[in-house]
């Protein structure tokens, strides 16, 4: 097993990520730094990854959180801001699958399962994610057509998504909206660029797993049928 694949394996990070750790001289093999993503891990090798040792773990385990706002997608902050780890069992070594900016709401995926939070990330997967969007205003039929071709967002980037539904009651909508590429601020981009104020951004729905009715800040261990339907998708 290559060395990046035993790192996502021990839910240390995605493939892709894991690439970019032990390129950052995070990892050693039997005591010495490695910095090939390819290296051949032996069973009798012994990987530690920032000085601690990893091991595979038997069981896989997905966590859904109602992250609150204000609260960073990240595993540790250096400023000692509040993260989504805050709200995560302590005995539990995860990693956020993807990310939500600290003023975006809702459903957030934690994994120790590398190789799910890879498929569920890379973007030539196009799984979907669905939001609630609160706007000034509403979307017409011409702005809903060009956000299902796609809307330029900068950064030589189109932003694309799908309206599922839209309702608007004193002058806001509530805008039920489904994502599949997953560009950084990519819904934030594309209401800025159609000039229409976003008042609130919260995740409702990732892949096949629905948020319902889990509070905000509250967490909960995904059954192994609904496991099963995310590497189905």
């Amino acid at each position: 097993m290559r060395l990046n694949k035993f790192l996502a394996r021990a839910g240390i990070a995605s493939r892709r990520k894991s690439d970019e750790l032990i390129q950052m001289a995070t990892t050693t093999v039997n005591g010495k730094v490695c910095l090939d993503p390819a290296y051949k891990v032996d069973l009798k090798d012994s990987i530690c990854f920032d000085g601690k040792k990893v091991v595979i773990k038997s069981k896989k385990v997905v966590l859904m959180l109602n992250k609150p706002k204000k609260v960073i997608t990240t595993v540790k902050d250096t400023h000692g801001r509040q993260t989504v780890m805050d709200f995560v069992p302590s005995k539990l070594r995860l990693t956020p699958v993807g990310r939500l900016d600290q003023n975006t709401t809702g459903l957030l995926l934690l994994t120790n399962d590398g190789d799910l939070q890879q498929y569920l990330t890379h973007p030539k997967n196009k799984v979907p994610k669905d939001y609630e969007v609160l706007i000034e205003g509403k979307l017409d039929i011409k702005h809903i057509q060009k956000l299902k071709t796609g809307i330029y967002i900068g950064y030589k980037e189109y932003g694309k998504g799908e309206v599922l539904e839209q309702k608007t009651i004193k002058g806001r909508s509530k805008i039920i909206l489904r994502m599949k590429q997953g560009k950084k601020r990519e819904i934030r981009r594309i209401f800025h660029r159609l000039n229409k104020k976003l008042i609130s951004l919260k995740r409702i729905g990732f892949s096949s797993i629905k948020l319902g009715n889990l509070s905000t800040g509250e967490c909960r261990q995904l059954t192994k049928n609904e496991i099963n339907d995310l590497y189905q998708i």
